[in-house]
């Protein structure tokens, strides 16, 4: 036992030897530099803040692969087929590699982000130590607004690997000892955190905070709880989680579909939680990116000289675009959708001989998307038009804001809740699908059932996070994942382990029955 046991230890020097590199040095990033712990007066408490800021920065700061591989094995969108990701296009098709770098990576980053969070905890902690007054409310919510944070990973891990830790300390060797926790114990947690947090978090939208503009509310704490009680079933919780943020009638949706996704719809009302960048105005000097090029097109004619192009590695599927044209979409086809002519082509060759005009190979915005071999579309949730990008700044995306939760999914979550049996106060689910329809330009429903709501969801969050692969697996919809000659069965719904990180523990196994295997070893030492 005791070899298992330092076996177990030397798994944590690799699950978290990013993490420790920070955090054995007691540092927080932060966007002005390092923040060291040693060098802090924590009886200035007006300076407590700190921490908080470089938690946020911690969240937005992204690597380009996490977002990608987070969402890429839905019906709605299809990898690029050709370039150096080959695992990634085979991932796309369930077919997975235990030694993938993407793998390894977006479970080291998200990792490292947690400890980065229970951090930037204790820093506020420390500083709470000589608060006094209304510093100590301050002192709360800032912590809540982590939680947030390190709730919102916590998610994101145990969508894509289901067993996985529970890390609420920047030491967290005893945490690993224990071993991973199930799935429903992880949205367990992440529902009773919210719970929590949500009694010390401004009574607010985000955009109407001034401390710091977008910021966690109260209402971004509830919708993170109904999204975890939604993988958990427990859909009275997600009525009524869903059901504080439509009642307290701050949120409306973006009027602007097409908009939304781009600089006028930034930290809109109807954002909840959104990843902010910018930068601040100005041709040259500092900016604060995510790097969106590899959602976009690799060959385009903007309308702007010089803005850059994509890498192609993430597109629409052909089973999206024609779901669509079937329901008649306008608004949210042309804005989900960046359309080659010979994307276009192979959509007419399928029957669809009539497309409208919108369905072209130039944005409403004037940048002509030409065609590339990798793909045939790209995501135009990802785009930023030329004519927005700052002068002088050509990446592509540069300084695109990215939305994590908005109020239309938060809608759609409570109808959903309704028709699974909950019961819900002040609107009913036809109400709730019917004003996402109706910016969408579609006739009301009546009578909507569980599929009426999936297909809702499908149009309007596609391309967002992986909702729709999440949805599917959730709710046993495997036929949907079988598509374009891909087949989906049970034992395709989580990643393997990364080989990296089971390099350590005394394991062998195939990718199939790593996660199982895994598991009992660790629950085992318990």
């Amino acid at each position: 036992m005791k070899k298992i046991k330092n076996l177990l230890f030397q798994c944590a020097f690799a699950l978290f030897m990013v993490a420790m590199l920070s955090s054995c040095h007691d540092k927080l990033e932060t966007r002005e530099g390092q923040l060291n712990t040693a060098d802090i007066d924590y009886t200035a408490t007006e300076d407590m803040i700190s921490p908080l800021i470089g938690a946020y920065n911690e969240f937005a700061t992204r690597g380009w692969e996490e977002p990608l591989l987070l969402g890429v094995r839905g019906d709605d969108v299809n990898a690029g087929g050709l370039g150096d990701q080959q695992p990634f296009a085979a991932t796309d098709k369930y077919e997975y590699t235990k030694d993938y770098w993407m793998y390894n990576s977006l479970w080291n980053i998200h990792y490292a982000d947690i400890i980065d969070m229970n951090t930037a905890i204790l820093q506020i902690e420390n500083y709470m130590e000589f608060a006094e007054g209304d510093d100590i409310a301050r002192g709360e919510q800032y912590i809540a607004e982590i939680k947030v944070f390190r709730a919102w990973f916590h998610f994101n891990l145990a969508r894509v690997w289901e067993d996985v830790f529970i890390i609420t300390s920047n030491q967290p060797e005893e945490e690993i000892e224990a071993g991973v926790s199930t799935k429903a114990e992880i949205m367990q947690f992440i529902s009773n955190e919210m719970d929590d947090a949500i009694q010390h978090l401004p009574d607010a939208r985000p955009n109407e905070r001034t401390d710091i503009p977008g910021g966690v509310t109260k209402y971004t704490a509830y919708a993170m709880k109904a999204l975890a009680n939604l993988e958990l079933g427990n859909y009275q919780a997600v009525a009524d989680a869903t059901g504080a943020i439509i009642s307290s009638g701050k949120f409306s949706l973006y009027p602007d579909f097409y908009q939304l996704f781009k600089k006028p719809g930034e930290l809109s009302d109807e954002s909840l939680l959104e990843m902010q960048y910018s930068d601040f105005g100005s041709e040259t000097g500092d900016a604060f990116y995510h790097l969106y090029a590899p959602f976009g097109p690799q060959g385009w004619t903007p309308a702007r000289e010089n803005a850059s192009s994509g890498w192609g590695f993430y597109e629409p599927s052909f089973k999206f675009i024609e779901f669509m044209l079937d329901r008649d979409e306008t608004v949210r086809l042309e804005t989900s959708v960046l359309f080659t002519d010979r994307g276009i082509a192979e959509i007419e060759a399928d029957g669809y001989t009539n497309l409208p005009s919108f369905v072209s190979n130039t944005t409403r915005s004037g940048d002509v998307i030409n065609d590339y071999a990798r793909a045939y579309f790209a995501s135009g949730k990802h785009y930023l038009p030329s004519v927005q990008l700052t002068d002088g700044r050509n990446n592509y995306g540069a300084g695109k804001n990215m939305i994590v939760i908005r109020y239309a999914e938060v809608l759609l979550m409570y109808a959903e809740a309704l028709v699974q049996g909950a019961s819900g106060a002040g609107m009913s689910a036809d109400e709730a699908v019917n004003l996402v329809r109706a910016r969408a330009e579609l006739d009301p429903l009546t009578g909507v059932t569980l599929q009426d709501v999936m297909d809702e969801k499908f149009a309007e969050l596609a391309m967002e996070w992986g909702i729709r692969y999440y949805d599917m697996i959730r709710l046993d919809m495997y036929d949907e994942l079988s598509y374009d000659g891909r087949t989906f069965s049970a034992d395709k719904e989580y990643l393997p382990y990364p080989q990296a990180q089971v390099d350590a523990l005394p394991l062998e196994a195939t990718s199939v029955d790593m996660n199982s295997e895994m598991n009992t070893i660790l629950h085992e030492l318990n």
